[in-house]
């Protein structure tokens, strides 16, 4: 079992920036990769970035050059900083953990981009 938690959402002008982070409890040395995923009002969830247990990052393409995932040091902790914030970034963003068995969902945060 993992549970995660998502945190630092919130409201932000276009143009700013936000850091999302992501605290993991449980069997957390089970996990291979970690991300984090959006979805928009009346779309469907997306992915935005991962981060395998290795280093190796993913984003999609509409958020390169603009996002980073990481991981802290004692692996428990996976942030998304994202910079030039556009309204279209607006959703609630989900922490996710992928073990070899199963996939684990945060609550969301809520980000949104708006003047």
């Amino acid at each position: 079992q993992v549970q995660l938690v998502e945190s630092g959402g919130g409201l932000v002008q276009p143009g700013g920036s936000l850091r999302l982070s992501c605290a993991a409890s449980g069997t957390i040395f089970r996990i291979y990769v970690m991300g984090w995923y959006r979805q928009a009002p009346g779309k469907q969830r997306e992915l935005v970035a991962t981060i395998t247990s290795g280093g190796t990052t993913n984003y999609a393409d509409s958020v390169k050059g603009r996002a980073t995932i990481s991981r802290g040091n004692a692996k428990n902790m996976v942030y998304l900083q994202m910079n030039s914030l556009k309204p279209e970034d607006t959703a609630v963003y989900y922490c996710h953990a992928a073990l070899s068995t199963n996939n684990y969902w945060g609550q969301g945060t809520q980000v949104t981009v708006s003047s």
